[in-house]
């Protein structure tokens, strides 16, 4: 595969970076590298143009209200129109928190401020009586196979899902979207969103490879393959997390 090559932008990674997020970034190119694929990271902030015409990936991490405020405005002008034309094109999206909540229609700060989002997942995000803080495991399914994602949650944000996306999956331990429904994060299409930091992607090599595997097939076609990598170190992580936070809190169950 030494000849593949992918783009990934990496929007406001001066703003919106917390909790490791930028750990996500660090995962996807380790894992490009590891199989001969060359992965180039663009970044675009503020005032910058998004490049639409070799964009593979798209990560946005999160930020605190204050990052939003700024963020939102140049966001939903000049980018946000291009994020929905890419999405709705293929490309592949992992959008963490404060990210997530602005894919959505809206976010409204603890302040009371309704902050505009693209509208790439139909969800809304209106505050919260409390805050959600702790580690979460969640059940998924990837590729038509159920997998464990884990990953820490620290959100006042409650997010509430319409009908044009999919949650992302079920909570086992944690609050996810709202601390009501039992949901955690967002799909559409080829999008993806959740509360889950910590970094996400290290200890969760499944969800990175499904990702790295979805943007090779839309720019190389079906025939595109990831070998496989050996991920001891990465499962201890990630089993660590789960028998953790299977300590510290009690299992959800039922129906999404």
């Amino acid at each position: 595969m030494a000849d593949d090559a992918l783009t990934l932008v990496h929007l406001y990674p001066d703003l919106m970076n917390v909790y490791g997020d930028r750990g996500n970034i660090i995962a996807l190119q380790r894992r490009c590298a590891w199989r001969g694929i060359e992965l180039e990271v663009v970044p675009v902030s503020l005032g910058d143009r998004l490049p639409t015409t070799a964009c593979d990936l798209i990560f946005f991490g999160g930020g605190q209200d204050r990052e939003q405020e700024v963020v939102s405005p140049d966001f939903v002008s000049s980018k946000g129109a291009a994020v929905r034309e890419l999405v709705e094109d293929g490309t592949v999206v992992l959008a963490v928190c404060g990210g997530y909540q602005l894919l959505g229609h809206t976010y409204t700060t603890v302040d009371g401020e309704e902050l505009a989002g693209a509208g790439v997942f139909d969800v809304r995000s209106p505050p919260g009586p409390r805050r959600h803080i702790g580690n979460i495991v969640i059940q998924a399914e990837l590729d038509g196979e159920p997998r464990t994602l884990v990953g820490f949650e620290n959100h006042s944000g409650r997010t509430y899902l319409g009908s044009g996306c999919q949650p992302l999956g079920r909570v086992l331990t944690g609050s996810g979207n709202n601390g009501e429904d039992g949901t955690e994060g967002a799909v559409y299409r080829n999008a993806y969103g959740c509360y889950m930091h910590g970094s996400l992607l290290p200890k969760n090599p499944h969800l990175a490879d499904h990702l790295i595997g979805r943007a090779l097939r839309r720019r190389y076609g079906s025939a595109a393959t990831l070998p496989p990598l050996d991920d001891t170190l990465e499962e201890r992580a990630h089993q660590a997390v789960v028998r953790r936070a299977g300590k510290l809190g009690a299992v959800r169950s039922g129906a999404w």
